[in-house]
Order: C-alpha cells, then structure tokens, then sequence
C-alpha cells in the first residue's frame, strides 16, 4: 500500500499533465486558507476591517470597478477623478456573461479569474518545456503559483486572464501560428493597458528574427482590442483616449516618477522619514535592512559551503522573521523594487537563452510601467508580464537550493498578503 502511494505522488508531480493543475490546487487552497479561515480569526487590525467568512473577502479594491462596469456599465467625466472608464472591457464583460447564467458576480468574477489563471499555468508550462525542458517548466509554473502577487489570481482581478491572454499570444508567436497570435494579443489588448506592450515587442521580434509579412500583420493585429475600446469611447464619451484621460485619478501626470522612485528606495534602505519615529527607530531600520540583505547573500553565496544546519536555517529564520514583522508599505515597496529591478535583471542575464519576443515582450513591458507616472501597484503590474515569472524559473533551475528557499519566503508573504487583502488593507 505503501508502494502504491508513493507511485500515485511522483505520478502526480512528475506528469506534464497533471503539475500544473496540482500546483494550482495547493497554491489555491493555501490561498483560500489564509483568507477563509484565519483572516476571520485573527484580532481586527487598526487599519482595515475583521472579514467574515464569505466571498466577500475576495471583492475588494479594483474588484469594485469591475462590478460597477459588469452591472452599470461605464462611466466617465474628464475632471482628474478615478473613474471606471480606466479598466479594461473583457474581463467584466466575461464577469457578465457568467452572472447571466444565474450566478452572483463574486461567484463569476472568482470563476472566471481562477479558471484563467490554471490556464495560464498550463500555457506556460508547456511553452517553457518546448524551450528550456521540464524542469525549467516545473519551476516556472511553482514560481508564478507561489509568488506573493499571485493572490491576484484568485481574488476578482484580471492576473488571471490577462496572463492566459498574454503567454498564449507570445508562445503563438514563438511557434509561428500567426492566426492564434492575432487572436490571442488581441483579446490581451482589450483586458489590460500593458497588453499594449505586446505591439511593439511583436514587431520587433519579426523584425530581428526577419520573419515573412504575415508575421507584422499579426503584430498589428493585436491592437485589435485597443482600437475597439477606443472606439467604444470614442462614440460612447466623445472621447476616444478617455481610457488614458482617466488614469489622472490614479497617477496625475505620465512619465517616469524619478522622484517617487527615489523615495521608495530611500525608504527601503533608510526607513521612512518622519518625526514621529525616534532617532532610535530611524537608526534602527538601516541595520534591519542591512541584516536582510546579507542574510540573502550569505544564503544565496554560502549555501553550500556552510556545514552547520543551524547557521543555513538561522539566516533563513532571520530573514522570514523580518518579512513577517515588517509594515505592508514596506513590503509593499519592497516588492515593487524587486519586481521591477530583479526581473530586468535577469531579462539582460538571460537574453541569449530566452526567446526573442519572451525577452522583448518583458522590457516593453516594464518601459511601459517605468513610464505610467507613478509606482502605485508596480510588483502586481509587473507579475502580469509573464517574462518575468519565466526568467526567475529558468534561473532557479540551476540552483534548486536555494530555490526552494526562495519558494518558502514565497508563501510567507503570499499568506501575509492574502490575509491583508481579507482585512481590505491596501496590498497592492
């Protein structure tokens, strides 16, 4: 019996088939855990609220506009404000088509985001096999499940889909299906802004690659879902960059925020400058910080000449610790800089071993975020762009240690951050 039980595990693990679903399913109920069943019993927060045990947990923030579009359709005033017009079309017309079947929109908006989100692990896991084998696969598919940002997977936001869209688009791309490219890139356009980097990383992948006429065509093509939105405002508003003219309520002006960048790291690094904190707390937070960065280094550098367990999980423990107890802006922040610096990091280190347009596609894409004009929800943006999670699996492959170190910090602050989400404490 025992025997048996064995085979069925490794069967699990080690079929193509079947890892990506069953990565999903312990990531999703990990998730479901955090935000169900210990959220509800926990203390209340001073900011935030105590959930209840329902599906409400799951409808906060972005999610409110999403039901606003999906039951009253859009709105739009040009005076600076936030308004619903800056949210893409196809995921609440998705949301919608589901509630006519009878569902409630929290029950929609959950089955439409997961669904496409387990898609999106298959799509990866076999685009990254066809490239780099399957272990590569395996970790790229266990990074994008187990990365902290992939709560947005789950709660009713467009992760999901919008990484379905984007790697089915590209991995067409790479095998020259150009019908399913057009198809795919098109309805990525009409779910996210950042979709739009796929135009100019597709045209300039055919260009490098010199690839035949139907190739630009494709690319072109999946502005498709853009022009049709603009359309939609155009007739609807008079105004046919209303979706642009609207992101003013969440970032004033477009551009590089060098000054708002500058500031997120100094508070990164140095702490956050205010005269309520003592100089003893202000001293304090550099020498955090500092311990932090050379416990990773030391974990990362050392891992396989330091003999004693107890140093390895001593410097684990003091970095999980520091992740556990630190303040969400400053996690926030962290996650930002790491998302964005890291994954172009390692785009440059791996650009002659990832695909042309895996590696243009994730530069276009954090060119599109660097210039958006502010660094509000940046580590989330930047999970949407799938390169990113691909590089860091392809990397990890080669150092399996210290991989599953980085995978255990992965959940930490996925429950960390799933249990805000339940409290509607801002997470990102």
């Amino acid at each position: 019996m025992a025997q048996i039980q064995i085979f069925i595990k490794k069967s699990i693990w080690e079929s193509d088939f079947l890892f990506p679903g069953a990565i999903w399913l312990v990531s999703r109920l990990f998730i479901w855990i955090a935000m169900l069943l210990i959220a509800p019993n926990l203390p209340k927060p001073v900011e935030g609220v105590l959930p209840n045990f329902d599906l409400g947990v799951f409808d906060a923030w972005d999610s409110v506009h999403y039901r606003s579009i999906a039951t009253s359709g859009y709105e739009f005033v040009d005076d600076g404000r936030q308004h619903n017009i800056a949210f893409f079309p196809l995921f609440p017309l998705m949301v919608r088509g589901v509630m006519n079947l009878g569902l409630s929109f929290e029950v929609a908006g959950l089955l439409v985001n997961n669904i496409t989100f387990l898609a999106a692990l298959y799509c990866v896991y076999f685009w990254v096999a066809e490239h780099h084998g399957t272990k590569g696969a395996r970790w790229t598919a266990t990074v994008l499940a187990w990365c902290p940002l992939s709560l947005f997977g789950t709660v009713i936001y467009t992760e999901g889909l919008y990484l379905f869209l984007s790697a089915a688009a590209l991995r067409a791309f790479d095998r020259q299906q150009y019908r399913w490219t057009a198809f795919w890139g098109a309805m990525a356009t009409a779910t996210r802004p950042t979709g739009m980097a796929l135009i100019p990383a597709l045209l300039i992948a055919a260009w490098k690659e010199r690839r035949p006429r139907v190739a630009y065509l494709a690319a072109a093509a999946t502005a498709t879902g853009l022009l049709l939105f603009s359309l939609y405002c155009a007739i609807d508003f008079g105004n046919a960059i209303a979706f642009i003219n609207a992101q003013k309520g969440w970032r004033p002006s477009l551009g590089f925020d060098g000054q708002g960048w500058w500031n997120m790291l100094l508070e990164i690094a140095l702490g956050k400058s205010d005269r309520q904190h003592s100089w003893i707390q202000r001293l304090l937070h550099p020498l955090f910080f500092s311990t932090i960065v050379s416990s990773v280094y030391l974990l990362w550098r050392e891992q396989q000449k330091l003999s004693s367990v107890i140093k390895i999980y001593g410097f684990y423990a003091v970095v999980t610790i520091s992740l556990i107890l630190a303040s969400d802006r400053y996690i926030n922040n962290l996650l930002n800089a790491v998302m964005v610096l890291g994954g172009a990091y390692l785009l440059w280190r791996l650009r002659k071993e990832l695909t042309s347009v895996t590696v243009l596609y994730g530069f276009c894409g954090i060119a599109l975020l660097l210039a958006s004009g502010g660094t509000i929800s940046l580590s989330r943006l930047a999970y949407g762009i799938v390169p990113l999670s691909i590089a860091l699996g392809v990397f990890l492959e080669r150092y399996p240690r210290q991989g599953y170190l980085i995978i255990g910090w992965f959940s930490v602050l996925l429950a960390r951050i799933a249990i805000g989400f339940a409290q509607n404490r801002w997470v990102g």
